[in-house]
């Protein structure tokens, strides 16, 4: 007879047989099982405690992303599963792979609104890729084993398991489960041969050919094929937020950031280019500006794996399926050599006028308090520019991702499609357990800092090596900046009254420092990163600086502002 164990210990060993080494959680009554059962398991599966279940999430898509695994989250029935909710829906938008695993009441009392009852798989449904509930012990490893399959194939994202407590502690015998297929589900959908040679052709003949390159790059782990793509045919790049870490930034052919607060040639060039190619991006509404008026003169070629995506917002020419590390190969073997020297040295004016307008007066101000950007690039340069980098919401996530610079794949983690203040500190936390060998640097405002700020104790308890840079400007800056250009500087609540970081830092045990002037800012990075395990650097900048270029909501994505 094979050994009788209880769900609760079915799924740890389901984990384990996941490859799963690290889980974000936190305990309560209707989990209690399970974090019993992982009492055991301490020396296989290191679970990090953080201090709120969102903070669980972000941690989990912080770990994801750079690591390129499915993120654990642990936690319990009513409020600690809906504290999950908007991790989940951001995991969901911006296709990161986690698996969230909550208690739930005992099935004989579900819909009796028992204490700490809430039916969590129908508020999930809608934001992730599936949901499901547990209520017999017997299903523990079918649901695991599922879930990681759906969460990592295809278009990645969010699970959601909903755990219930008779489960938990019913006795089953355990046999170790893997699935590689599901009935209706088809990840990678098939690519059409004739998509390929279209694509190809259009290529080949185009004469200001634009390549827009978004996350799904990184996540199907096809950067060596885009920059055997682009160099063959000469293609220029501009990357989209969360696809700023799959080129090089010095790579010749990388143009830069595209959308709202995007750089200036990319944007312009959208509007000019006669063929737009994009890989692994969803034309989402920051990026594109006005749909009216975007790439109207050009064909349009889109790489996605997910078929959703096709003519959603910008419609296609040719709609290349299926896995953009295949069919990147496919379409490049096609394609002729060739240079585009006049068109790749037409963004060149465009790059010198930003430069000159905006860039170097953000990074080398002639006098005043510290800028934004100039703090960003000067703890870039410090880290060789091989950093991580996580970011939070607002001008600091804008800043950091414009002038930070990326050498290494999987360089930045940030919420782009939910656009999530409060995400930047767990995620770094998550992502430096991901990555130990890597500086993990995160930004964050004032505002998105304080919205989880009490994952400061999980960065002490753990002496998670998290670089902690607040770029201070005691408001909530992005709101602030739209009130200033839209709303004739009626500043309507984004003032912020801001407590002092460094004894919250001392009250941690963190190592800390604040900059106020410029000539004391190369010696505070230094001290940050020389300093094994946390640090917090304040950095107080300029109150009301802004983010530029600017693409104001409703324009054309080629009408940038360079000053307000």
């Amino acid at each position: 007879m094979k050994e009788l164990i209880t769900g609760a210990e079915a799924l740890m060993r389901s984990l384990e047989h996941q490859g799963v080494k690290t889980l974000f959680g936190y305990p309560g009554g209707s989990i209690m099982p399970v974090f019993d059962a992982l009492y055991d398991h301490r020396s296989t599966l290191h679970h990090i405690l953080v201090r709120h279940e969102q903070g669980a999430t972000h941690a989990a898509q912080g770990f994801a992303r750079t690591s390129g695994q499915v993120g654990v989250c642990l936690v319990t029935s009513g409020p600690g599963a809906t504290n999950t909710i908007t991790g989940i829906a951001d995991a969901m938008i911006d296709s990161t792979p986690i698996v969230v695993i909550a208690g739930q009441v005992g099935t004989t009392f579900l819909g009796s609104d028992a204490f700490q009852e809430v039916d969590l798989v129908g508020i999930t449904q809608p934001i992730s890729k599936w949901s499901y509930q547990i209520r017999r012990a017997e299903d523990v490893p079918y649901a695991v084993a599922r879930a990681f399959y759906i969460a990592a194939s295809g278009r990645p994202g969010p699970v959601v398991l909903d755990f219930a407590k008779n489960a938990q502690v019913e006795k089953i015998e355990y046999e170790p489960l893997s699935i590689d297929f599901v009935r209706s589900y088809v990840p990678v959908p098939d690519t059409d041969p004739m998509s390929v040679i279209r694509a190809a052709e259009y290529i080949n003949k185009a004469k200001k050919p634009l390549v827009l390159a978004g996350q799904g790059v990184e996540l199907g782990g096809a950067q060596d094929e885009l920059r055997r793509f682009i160099e063959k045919a000469q293609l220029p790049v501009g990357c989209t937020l969360l696809g700023l870490s799959v080129l090089s930034s010095e790579h010749p052919l990388n143009m830069g950031m595209l959308g709202m607060h995007g750089n200036l040639a990319t944007n312009v060039k959208t509007n000019e280019c006669d063929v737009l190619i994009a890989v692994g991006m969803r034309f989402d509404d920051r990026v594109t500006g006005n749909l009216a008026t975007y790439a109207r003169q050009a064909k349009v070629i889109h790489f996605d794996i997910d078929p959703s995506e096709i003519n959603k917002n910008v419609k296609a020419d040719v709609a290349v399926l299926g896995d953009c590390k295949q069919t990147l190969r496919a379409v490049t073997e096609l394609l002729v050599p060739t240079d585009h020297k006049e068109w790749i040295a037409s963004f060149e004016p465009y790059r010198r006028k930003e430069m000159e307008k905006v860039i170097e007066p953000e990074i080398h101000p002639a006098a005043g308090p510290l800028n934004m950007g100039e703090v960003v690039r000067a703890v870039s340069e410090a880290a060789h520019h091989e950093a991580v980098l996580v970011t939070d919401v607002g001008q600091n996530q804008m800043m950091s991702a414009r002038y930070f610079k990326y050498t290494r794949n999987r360089s930045i983690v940030t919420s782009g499609g939910l656009g999530t203040m409060g995400f930047g500190l767990p995620a770094a936390v998550g992502a430096a357990f991901a990555v130990p060998d890597r500086t993990v640097c995160v930004f964050m405002g004032d505002g998105g800092l304080q919205m989880n700020l009490q994952e400061l104790g999980t960065v002490m308890e753990q002496k998670a090596p998290v670089k902690m840079i607040l770029l201070n400007n005691n408001y909530l800056g992005n709101v602030r900046q739209w009130q200033a250009m839209f709303f004739h500087r009626r500043y309507s609540f984004t003032p912020m009254l801001n407590p002092d970081y460094m004894k919250i830092a001392e009250a941690y045990g963190i190592p800390s420092r604040r900059v106020i002037d410029r000539a004391d800012l190369h010696a505070a990075i230094a001290e940050m990163l020389a300093t094994d395990g946390p640090f917090f650097l304040e950095a107080c900048v300029v109150e009301e600086g802004n983010v530029l270029p600017m693409t104001p909501p409703g324009n054309s994505v080629d009408e940038m502002l360079l000053e307000c």
